[in-house]
């Protein structure tokens, strides 16, 4: 009976191990978008009490148009990844800066079927960063290269002059400059 028992608790014991494992992804400032994972073992976390100035410098192009560009989702995890550790809202002041190859990414449904036959699926991430309290700013000089105007680009867009003055404007205020 004992060795019943013993094994009873092994059972239990590497079940419970494997559920902790087991986690659902999580999305803590940007509902939906950029899941990520508690990770038990990190000693390395943001600081709640900090406020965070990022600047993501954004000019990769989606491996495949038809779906959500890996680099507008991960403008979602680092904000999330940063909420996971306690870092609220209020305290995330980050800015996205579009242009060269991601300036699809924020072209309204219209232009991008007429380009990639598809709906833009990169609308509802940024409309979604945009709740969290994300600024998306479009290089200007990239849409004029591209013949977009201000009506191409997605309802929560601004145009910025371009990406290399909004990078100098934003780093002598202290924003950390991200590379996608």
């Amino acid at each position: 009976m004992t060795r019943l028992f013993a094994s009873a608790i092994f059972c239990l014991a590497l079940f419970a191990t494997q559920f902790s494992f087991a986690q659902e992804a999580q999305f803590p400032l940007v509902k939906g978008f950029g899941g990520i994972f508690e990770v038990p073992d990190a000693t390395e976390r943001p600081d709640g009490s900090l406020d965070y100035y990022i600047l993501v410098d954004m000019s990769t192009a989606a491996e495949d148009n038809a779906e959500i560009s890996r680099w507008v989702d991960n403008v979602a995890r680092m904000m999330n990844l940063h909420g996971l550790a306690g870092v609220s809202k209020d305290r995330m002041h980050v800015k996205v800066v579009v242009h060269g190859g991601a300036i699809a990414t924020v072209m309204n449904n219209e232009v991008y079927q007429k380009r990639y036959n598809s709906d833009n699926p990169n609308i509802a991430v940024y409309k979604a960063l945009e709740a969290a309290g994300v600024e998306i700013l479009v290089c200007g000089q990239s849409m004029r290269a591209r013949t977009l105007e201000k009506a191409d680009l997605y309802d929560g867009a601004h145009v910025a002059l371009s990406a290399l003055t909004t990078v100098t404007t934003y780093a002598p205020k202290g924003y950390t400059i991200l590379k996608f």
